[in-house]
């Protein structure tokens, strides 16, 4: 068995992760059309639970109707979502997880078909026909998230993780690429980083003590900045209000683009940012056992797994028994992914991934 990972992680806020294995926030296309919680999405959900992941993370969970990405998505923006999400914070932990809703709004990614209308940015953007917010929509935003948070602590769940990464509304006001706004919520790395420590601000102060707090960043693509991550990084780190600091890295093992960086990979540079008592997640092609060993080894506390999830529901357990331990290898059928808690919807998804789901 890899020597750690199946050690316990308190987190500052209180709570305790039984383990160093956290499920990714994963899109799936399988909640209602209404955005309540499908049979699909619970049994998806739990089933990651029971195979031993000390923290299950749902999928991008929008908090405004305007804010959804991609169709079934699981919803948080109207009282009406809370008795499936209060049902599904209640199985997964009573399978022995920590469970945590992911906090999302699409902005200018949110297809116009599925909200009725031009998607939001932070500016204008010809690419995708987004409109700019105006300063009284992105308030509203805001208090949305906070809502979100106060709604998903109400269902029961312990925590919950703002997606400010992969080019989604809070990582686009991150951009100077594509956040040109001269207000209070634009130019300077200050006003573009107002929204999430607003929002971070406003859960610690309208949630319980213990409630787990988290966020998604990415350091690259989508005019994000390597430096400013790394100051975001530490800021957010330094100040103690955020319980864990999910990096997707989209591969673990991979070196920074900039070429002045070249030579440190990126686990390696936000590993070495002191961080206090806040817990380093990194997600990005952790396949094995021995893949999770050596992000641990890394510097990072919690291995956070997407592909590997998808492809075998106990990850963690099947590690746990055989320390040598590796994924499913693809194409993979249909009746696998089946047997593994996808439903047809979500195994449509995932034939837009190359190779993943083998030709019928």
């Amino acid at each position: 068995m890899p020597e750690g990972l199946f050690d316990a992680v308190r987190l500052a806020s209180g709570s305790t992760l039984s383990n160093r294995f956290m499920l990714s926030p994963l899109t799936n296309t399988q909640s209602n059309v209404d955005g309540t919680l499908s049979d699909a999405e619970h049994r998806w959900l739990v089933m990651r639970a029971q195979g031993g992941f000390g923290l299950t993370m749902t999928c991008a969970s929008h908090v405004q109707a305007v804010g959804q990405g991609f169709p079934g998505q699981l919803g948080c923006w109207n009282d009406a979502h809370v008795p499936g999400l209060t049902r599904l914070a209640g199985d997964i932990r009573a399978a022995g997880s920590s469970a945590w809703v992911q906090l999302h709004h699409a902005g200018m990614r949110s297809p116009s078909a599925i909200i009725g209308g031009p998607p939001l940015c932070p500016s204008d953007d010809e690419s995708t026909g987004a409109r700019e917010m105006t300063p009284a929509e992105v308030e509203e935003m805001i208090e949305a998230f906070i809502t979100a948070a106060v709604r998903c602590e109400k269902a029961g769940f312990d925590g919950v993780e703002l997606h400010g990464a992969h080019g989604y509304l809070l990582s686009q006001f991150l951009s100077p690429d594509i956040n040109r706004r001269t207000d209070r919520w634009g130019g300077s790395e200050e006003n573009r980083a107002r929204p999430i420590l607003d929002i971070v601000e406003g859960i610690r102060a309208r949630c319980a003590p213990g409630f787990g707090l988290a966020v998604r960043l990415s350091p690259e693509r989508f005019g994000m900045r390597i430096e400013e991550i790394e100051r975001l990084y530490a800021r957010l780190a330094g100040e103690g209000r955020v319980d864990l600091i999910d990096m997707s890295l989209w591969d673990w093992t991979k070196e920074p683009e900039e070429e002045s960086r070249k030579g440190t990979r990126l686990i390696d540079v936000f590993a070495g940012i002191d961080r206090g008592r806040t817990v380093l997640a990194v997600a990005g092609k952790i396949y094995s056992g021995a893949d999770c060993a050596a992000v641990l080894d890394a510097g990072a506390d919690v291995a956070a797994i997407g592909r590997a999830a998808i492809l075998n529901h106990d990850f963690p357990d099947r590690i746990r028994a055989d320390a040598s331990f590796r994924c499913r290898e693809t194409p993979v059928s249909a009746a696998v992914l089946e047997g593994e808690g996808l439903s047809p919807p979500f195994i449509t998804y995932m034939r837009n991934w190359p190779g993943f789901v083998a030709a019928e």
